[in-house]
């Protein structure tokens, strides 16, 4: 299991070694509902499948590639997509902000094949659902991404507009976004700057996706070993989940960390080596990606995982509307405390919540445009 796939979990985990400053009252917003009613997500068969097919259909593609689609159903006219980093799981990825996210809507959760990845077929997938949620809803689809999440999305939003498309979405969120390879491997760097550069490169090196064994071993054995760790300041635990939410989410981790093999990390490397930086396609042939409202949340410690000139966060912090003319970029500093980490959504989750539930607030169903 290459490193980079726990980049979201090393700033997770990490934030709870340090003691995250998390208080009684910031956590009352916490919103899981996990007492009352636990998370059940179903898997979702979808409805349209005719990008889907074609890929597969062409060979471009096999059904092992093949995201697994989940849903929580709500009543609500705003549906959410969530396409998570290497770790966890979007089901996990959104541990605590659930709540929120399905006091609008429906939550449908992408999570990534085990033993192998087609960023072709995910994004297939993903037309196939945004234009089914476009149908059944008042309101087209929030998509809501994190890290390598934010990539697929970012490079999914560029090739639409290659192809002369808008995406039917509603409005996207960005969560400490890696849009390309560039943001952890600075081009003509002999050594990579941050520990998870040097750890991930020897993965994009394997284009066979034959990778050492002892590298593989030593990545599970790291990031079991920061779990752990992590685990054992039961004061910053406390304050934030339940004992049974502690399990739930210890056991996804683990079992994600044990299941993905090395050729589906691999896949995963590719296809991030193979997304067009931001930087390259700032024109206006393809500018802007959407007219519908983003906000992008980059964390105030991003350089624990993401290299200092990350060519996304340069280009997104410059010039965010750009690309997205109707759009927030902020960067989510917790005064007093542990630093905000990369993606750390479950143990900052009262720094990033409320610029989240504010953009959702802000959002205008169809019904509501029809009038104004």
């Amino acid at each position: 299991m290459p490193a980079l796939s726990f980049a979201p979990a090393f700033a997770l985990f990490s934030a709870i070694g340090r003691g995250s400053p998390a208080q009684p009252l910031r956590t009352f917003i916490r919103t899981t509902g996990y007492k009352l009613r636990p998370p059940r997500p179903l898997a979702h068969t979808p409805v349209v499948r005719q990008a889907q097919d074609a890929v597969l259909g062409s060979g471009a593609a096999g059904p092992h590639q093949l995201a697994t689609l989940l849903c929580e159903r709500r009543k609500g006219p705003v549906p959410t997509i969530v396409l998570g980093g290497f770790v966890p799981d979007a089901t996990e990825q959104v541990f605590l902000l659930r709540g929120s996210l399905l006091s609008r809507g429906s939550v449908y959760y992408f999570n990534y094949p085990r033993n192998g990845f087609s960023a072709d077929l995910l994004f297939a997938q993903l037309d196939d659902l945004v234009s089914e949620l476009s149908l059944l809803h008042d309101t087209p689809p929030v998509v809501f991404s994190v890290s390598f999440g934010s990539g697929l999305v970012l490079e999914w939003l560029r090739r639409t507009r290659a192809a002369g498309r808008h995406a039917d979405i509603a409005g996207a969120v960005f969560v400490s976004p890696i849009g390309c390879v560039e943001d952890l491997l600075a081009p003509g760097e002999a050594k990579p700057a941050t520990l998870l550069g040097r750890a991930v490169k020897p993965f994009l090196d394997a284009a066979d996706g034959q990778v050492d064994p002892r590298h593989v071993e030593k990545s599970r054995t790291i990031f079991n070993r920061m779990f752990g760790a992590g685990a054992q300041n039961k004061a910053a635990l406390t304050a934030l989940m339940t004992p049974g939410e502690l399990r739930h989410l210890h056991a996804a981790v683990m079992d994600t960390i044990a299941r993905v093999d090395a050729r589906g990390a691999c896949e995963r490397m590719r296809a991030l080596n193979a997304f067009a930086s931001p930087a390259t396609y700032f024109s206006q042939q393809l500018l802007p990606l959407t007219h519908a409202p983003a906000l992008i949340l980059f964390a105030e410690d991003e350089e624990s995982v993401i290299d200092a000139r990350s060519p996304t966060r340069f280009a997104l912090n410059a010039a965010h509307r750009a690309y997205f003319p109707h759009s927030e970029c902020r960067t989510l500093a917790n005064p007093g405390g542990a630093p905000v980490q990369h993606a750390s959504l479950i143990f900052h989750s009262a720094n990033f919540l409320p610029p989240i539930s504010r953009f959702y607030q802000g959002l205008k169903t169809r019904k509501l445009l029809q009038v104004a």
